[in-house]
């Protein structure tokens, strides 16, 4: 057996002169990958910084800073401005309403998006749904508040929210036909409490009785009302007439009735004995009413009914409901967030699994509340935490769309931290602990998001 000798056909070559086979095992030193030096990295990172710097942490320590100082910003106050964030009502309204924000926005907003993003991959007009439910996020905070505040305006001719509500009401509830209308101290009419009004007198039969008012506004008549006619006496019955005793243009008698007054047509009339109702009528388009003989001897009482002021809706803008209002504002704007987020994740699910839990027999709530909401969990922690971020720092929707009489009840600490450093009587040692405030409540959000996002690296 023959082996190879130095110099011979079979010996390997010098190291210094192996080709390189791009296998690893070329130790020669090499220059760096990015061919430069820390300096020159540096250099390249230094623009960077400076505005990280500038933009980020100077404004920071600044903020803190300027928390110790009052309000001249000579003096050391101490804790005296963080102290004020417990102490003032105002701010603790914004506080209280900043938990509700950060409670209820995220989470609606989220669960609807999730409910969005499963219904519309079961629907035909699916990518049509979603580009109309994602739309409000290219109308920008300012746009969205103004459209919001018309919305939620209190007179229902204006305002959509009132107008729905006062349809729907006035579906189930008949409208008062004649509110505010009353007589006048001339009248045979008197306050009978609730709202009614009775004759002074009790009626007889033959006697043809009055019943006029004043006070109901031209637009309030109804279209159908004509001109009043006086009553004739008819047999044992009681007739009267109830009409508007004003006569436009001016003249005309107090109770009498005046060939241009109107008859205030389905008025009712009730025949009142002892406290007891005996009998009704409702007056026609003339005005004239009928009672029968048993109404001989009774008061005629106007119910209360008959002037009943209209309903105008939700005082959406009112101290009770204005967070609320906004907060579904906010909501109409992050939905479709959401829904694109979600249902980005949604695609990426083994639809081998879904198939199998549903040959197994689970029913689609079972799939969805079991293996899809599990299965995006990952992805609902990402929208929620961002919504969260997000309504820490809600001020645009707020400031535009609470009027001035309930701004206080929707305060928000961005809000007030506008408010206090910028207002008529500012005070930019509270506003900057308002600031710190902010960071402070950010700061676990994003810590949470971080560690949530390393995790996922690690899998």
């Amino acid at each position: 057996m023959t082996t190879a000798t130095a110099g011979g056909a079979g010996s390997a070559p010098p190291a210094d002169k192996r080709p390189d086979t791009g296998t690893g095992t070329d130790r020669r030193p090499r220059g760096r990958v990015t061919g430069t030096r820390k300096a020159v990295a540096a250099a390249f990172l230094l623009p960077a910084l400076v505005l990280l710097g500038s933009l980020v942490v100077y404004p920071i320590v600044y903020s803190v800073y300027r928390s110790f100082l009052d309000q001249s910003g000579t003096g050391f106050a101490g804790l005296d401005n963080y102290r004020a964030l417990f102490t003032d009502e105002t701010i603790r309204t914004a506080v209280k309403n900043n938990a509700i924000w950060v409670v209820f926005a995220p989470t609606v907003a989220t669960a609807l998006g999730l409910i969005f993003a499963v219904l519309t991959e079961r629907i035909r007009w699916g990518t049509a749904f979603k580009l109309i439910v994602f739309m409000p996020m290219a109308i920008s905070m300012l746009a969205a508040g103004i459209i919001f505040r018309l919305v939620y305006e209190q007179a229902p001719e204006r305002g959509v929210a009132n107008a729905v509500a006062v349809g729907v009401h006035d579906t189930f509830a008949e409208s008062s036909g004649f509110p505010k209308a009353h007589p006048l101290p001339v009248h045979p009419l008197k306050a009978g409490g609730g709202g009614s009004f009775v004759t002074k007198e009790t009626v007889r039969a033959g006697q043809p009785v009055n019943l006029p008012l004043v006070g109901v506004a031209p637009g309030k008549m109804p279209g159908d009302a004509e001109p009043a006619k006086a009553a004739t006496a008819s047999g044992d019955g009681i007739t009267g007439t109830a009409w508007l005793d004003f006569t436009k243009g001016g003249g005309g008698k107090p109770n009498v009735v005046d060939p241009k007054e109107l008859g205030l047509k389905g008025i009712t009339v009730e025949a009142v004995k002892d406290g007891e109702v005996v009998a009704t009528a409702q007056a026609g388009a003339d005005g004239v009413f009928t009672l029968p003989a048993s109404a001989d001897g009774s008061l005629l009482r106007l119910p209360a009914d008959n002037f009943r002021e209209p309903y105008n809706g939700v005082d959406w803008l009112g101290p009770s409901l204005v967070t609320p209002g906004i907060i579904g504002s906010y909501v109409w704007m992050w939905a479709g967030f959401a829904m694109v987020l979600i249902a980005a994740g949604l695609a990426g699910l083994p639809r081998e699994l879904l198939e199998a839990a549903r040959v197994d027999g689970a029913n689609e709530w079972q799939v969805f509340r079991r293996i899809t909401v599990p299965m995006l969990a990952p992805v609902l922690a990402v929208v929620l935490v961002t919504l969260m971020i997000n309504v820490l720092k809600i001020f645009d929707l707020v400031f535009i769309i609470a009027p001035g009489s309930s701004q206080d009840d929707a305060n928000v600490l961005a809000l007030q931290l506008y408010r206090s450093s910028f207002g008529t009587d500012a005070d930019l040692g509270v506003g900057s602990a308002i600031a710190v405030l902010l960071l402070l409540l950010v700061i676990p959000v994003m810590l949470f998001n971080i560690r949530r996002i390393r995790k996922e690296g690690r899998r």
